[in-house]
């Protein structure tokens, strides 16, 4: 399997960015071929029309932007989905990377 390129959007990014650190220990853990980073919402669709992204997670606190992704990169394949509210709020990056991995999968 290439890299997968995990990217994680929210509103500000300070909670996003402790998430990513839970999810790059993970990975380390799980010897994947991974990357994992958070974008802002107010650049997280330019950046997945122009880059290599495998997963796109929503942060809670953006999930009223799906929709709005989803028409925006339908033509991309890139799979989407909010990440579970109580996941993020306890930063388990190990149940949102397997979050990541199933939607990969699909």
């Amino acid at each position: 399997m290439s890299e997968m390129n995990i990217m994680l959007v929210c509103s500000a990014g300070m909670s996003t960015s402790m998430l990513v650190s839970a999810m790059k220990k993970e990975i380390k853990n799980m010897e994947l071929e991974a990357n994992v980073f958070a974008k802002p919402s107010t650049e997280a669709i330019e950046y997945a029309e122009t880059e290599e992204v495998s997963v796109l997670l929503l942060g809670p606190q953006v999930k009223f932007m799906e929709s709005r992704f989803k028409e925006s990169l339908e033509g991309k394949n890139i799979p989407i989905a909010v990440i579970d509210s109580r996941n993020y709020g306890t930063m388990n990056g190990k149940k949102v990377l397997q979050q990541a991995l199933d939607l990969a999968n699909k």
